[in-house]
């Protein structure tokens, strides 16, 4: 690799965010090279911090998470002197996200309107629930909430079953991603116009665009999905199957593979059965086809059924538990196990970035999650060489 910045190197974030949706935003910035500047309120800052158990000496793990690559201040917002600091900040910054409720930021006075007066290439990023206007505006959301009513837990889980959770705040996450992906084509923007603008996303909107098929499906049927566990509703056979001693998924819907899956099990009369000759006659038979299947999957111990299922080129892996995921031998290889030191709490495991290009590491010189206002008095001082005079007229 050759010796070269990364993509936002010199790129100043001034970061209001807490939580999970906005922090993983900002993360994902300070992975690029952005100098990301997390402020926090006095009493203690991020209640990911404190969120737990578990904890790795005494730091959240969602905390740890989601604020690699960023440095920590103490901002007491509602204080005049704390005020004009962040305001003297923000007509530093190149990007402003935050995730407080609709409103507050007006409050406190470093709304887009008033900022952008001032500094009109600044980009400004807001997350929320619900979004800033609407009838569920004022509403306050957490990712589980979100995936009740938008939607997602009422296809989540086996047939028959409760409504379910997917396995992570995955939609804190998606948007995460939608407002990093919309700061990007600001920024890219503004490269030609000057100008920066205002963006604006929520967990809800996300979670609806995440819907995909599903919520397409109900668009022009009129139907809704249902649950179909690890199958697809479109597709079959395609789920995690329980081999003898172990599950395996297997995606064996388009033709070929189909017919190779049943000769893989010794029953390739069964792609001749004419309930299972197509992929929609094997979608409009699927009890049957399961009934026949997960039989003769049954009896052959994981192993095996890979070593035949990958002989045969059907795509098949284990379902893997947290240990053997970040174990597996192709997750190292493309790096998405980091780990960084840090001076008092000492070596600390990441994620990895799954973005890569072609001549810079992303990884390189990762920086772990920042102590609580260790950064205070640097950043002032790289940002703006001395501390502005308290505002006046900042509310109290």
């Amino acid at each position: 690799m050759t010796d070269i910045s990364k993509p936002l190197a010199g790129v100043k974030v001034l970061d209001f965010t807490h939580l999970l949706a906005g922090p993983y935003c900002t993360m994902l910035l300070g992975d690029m090279g952005a100098d990301v500047v997390k402020v926090e309120p006095p009493g203690g800052g991020d209640s990911t911090r404190t969120q737990g158990p578990p904890f790795h000496n005494g730091q959240g793990l969602t905390f740890l998470a989601a604020n690699r690559n960023k440095r920590s201040i103490t901002l007491d917002l509602r204080d005049p002197a704390g005020a004009a600091t962040a305001k003297a900040l923000a007509r530093e910054a190149d990007i402003i996200v935050e995730n407080f409720r609709p409103g507050v930021m007006k409050r406190l006075g470093l709304d887009y309107e008033t900022l952008s007066a001032l500094h009109p290439r600044l980009i400004f990023c807001s997350l929320s629930g619900f979004g800033h206007d609407g009838p569920y505006a004022e509403k306050g959301a957490f990712d589980l909430t979100v995936q009740a009513i938008g939607g997602y837990m009422s296809i989540t889980g086996e047939r028959d079953g409760p409504p379910i959770k997917l396995g992570t705040s995955a939609f804190d996450i998606v948007a995460g991603l939608h407002a990093f992906s919309g700061i990007l084509a600001a920024l890219y923007q503004r490269e030609q116009t000057g100008r920066g603008r205002s963006i604006e996303t929520s967990l809800l909107e996300g979670q609806v665009a995440f819907l995909i098929n599903a919520g397409l499906e109900y668009l022009l049927t009129g139907k809704n999905p249902q649950k179909w566990g690890s199958e697809h509703s479109q597709a079959a056979p395609y789920k995690a199957f329980k081999a003898k001693d172990g599950w395996v998924a297997i995606a064996a819907a388009v033709q070929p593979l189909f017919e190779r899956f049943v000769a893989a099990l010794g029953r390739p009369d069964i792609a001749a059965d004419p309930r299972f000759a197509s992929p929609g006659d094997r979608v409009d038979h699927r009890e049957a086809l399961y009934a026949l299947l997960d039989a003769l999957v049954a009896e052959v111990p994981a192993k095996e059924l890979m070593r035949r299922l990958e002989e045969a080129k059907v795509p098949c892996e284990p379902v893997n538990r947290m240990s053997e995921v970040f174990n597996d031998p192709q997750v190292l290889h493309r790096g998405m196990v980091q780990s960084v030191e840090h001076a008092v709490y000492g070596r600390v495991s990441l994620i990895g970035s799954a973005i890569k290009y072609n001549d810079v590491d992303l990884a390189a010189d990762w920086r772990a999650p920042p102590l609580f206002g260790e950064h205070t008095a640097q950043v002032i001082s790289d940002w703006l060489g001395t501390p502005p005079a308290p505002d006046k007229t900042a509310s109290s």
